[in-house]
């Protein structure tokens, strides 16, 4: 609270002051009562400055002043049961446009005549910044909305999850259940990305924290003896996309899930090592392992559902897949190379 009126003759100099200033401005008493308005503020909003002082606020211009929720809080300023504060308000008058300025609101302590004054400033706001703010708000609320949805789906994902999981417990066959155990890991492999959307409000992935937790999910999960198979990553640290993540993400699934099914047999020791690097627009992909390695070339095996799987999320990441025997153990290597690929355009360009 500023203390501005020593004497009465300090008050008549003050509202003179204000009066001549050049800034949009009124001064209230504890009623609203228009104690000085400027000139600026009456050429700004159309009023006769001789029909301004002395009249209430909401009684000013042609009802546009009437904001019950603008008089509100300058009577709870006035009281001191709020701050000092600003807020936009709506001036709608009839057969004009639309006004939306902020008001910087003050107040003043009248010194030995005891008065409560108000002093307001007025900010026009172009309809261009009105519009921004607009859009702004709209922004961040559609943020929040996403959040919540990512939150739901996440949720969603776990509980489908769990049916699977269930589903597993309940048949008789060993290729049902191995096939639900399967669908509940790459049902988890999505809901690992949710999960993260959800905690960070953005459509964008911390990769190396993504495929650590997943690998440190499908080992929980799938090896019983974490003395005898373990997986290890080394993951470059960079920031994706969602929908890039979950591709690499499913991708890992379907290879980790493929070594410890068919690498360790006669419960045989080893490690998997889940590789991402990183060379400016380029990367490569390594899910190897130190187990039993690939079927011989005269005996190839029948591909099935994963790979598949790794195939078509390769081809959407424009990434080539190429499978070989690393002594011991099988090693796959998912490559995108951004120079092999734009000469390959070219190259069909031609």
């Amino acid at each position: 609270m500023l203390n501005v009126f020593t004497s009465p003759t300090d008050a008549e100099a003050a509202f003179a002051i204000l009066s001549a200033s050049h800034e949009p401005q009124l001064l209230l008493n504890a009623e609203h009562v228009v104690m000085a308005a400027s000139r600026s503020f009456c050429r700004s909003f159309d009023l006769d400055p001789a029909k301004t002082v002395g009249r209430r606020l909401m009684d000013l211009g042609a009802g546009e002043w009437k904001l019950p929720g603008f008089d509100a809080m300058l009577t709870a300023l006035a009281f001191g049961s709020v701050p000092v504060a600003e807020c936009e308000i709506v001036l709608a008058r009839p057969g004009r446009p639309i006004r939306r300025p902020v008001v910087h609101m003050d107040i003043l302590d009248g010194g030995p005549t005891d008065q409560v004054c108000l002093l307001l400033a007025f900010t026009n706001v172009p309809e261009a910044a009105t519009t921004a703010r607009q859009n702004d708000l709209l922004i961040r609320q559609q943020a929040v909305v996403l959040q919540e949805v990512q939150h739901r789906i996440a949720n969603s994902l776990q509980i489908i999850a769990g049916v699977l999981m269930q589903g597993a417990r309940r048949v008789q066959s060993d290729d049902a259940r191995q096939c639900l155990r399967d669908a509940h890991h790459r049902v988890m492999a999505v809901a690992a990305v949710q999960r993260q959307l959800s905690a960070t409000g953005d459509d964008t992935v911390d990769l190396k924290a993504y495929l650590t937790r997943l690998c440190d999910g499908l080992a929980t999960s799938m090896i019983s003896d974490p003395s005898r198979l373990s997986i290890r990553t080394s993951i470059d640290a960079c920031v994706l996309s969602s929908g890039d993540a979950t591709s690499l993400g499913l991708i890992v699934t379907e290879l980790v899930i493929n070594a410890l099914k068919y690498a360790f047999p006669d419960d045989r020791p080893g490690e998997i090592v889940v590789d991402y690097t990183l060379d400016g627009r380029d990367w490569v992909l390594v899910v190897s392992d130190d187990g039993v390695g690939c079927a011989p070339e005269d005996q190839p095996s029948k591909p099935g559902l994963g790979t598949a799987i790794v195939a078509a999320l390769s081809c959407s990441l424009s990434a080539d897949v190429v499978r070989a025997n690393s002594c011991p153990g099988t090693r796959i290597t998912v490559a995108h190379r951004e120079v092999l690929r734009v000469r390959t355009v070219l190259s069909v360009a031609e």
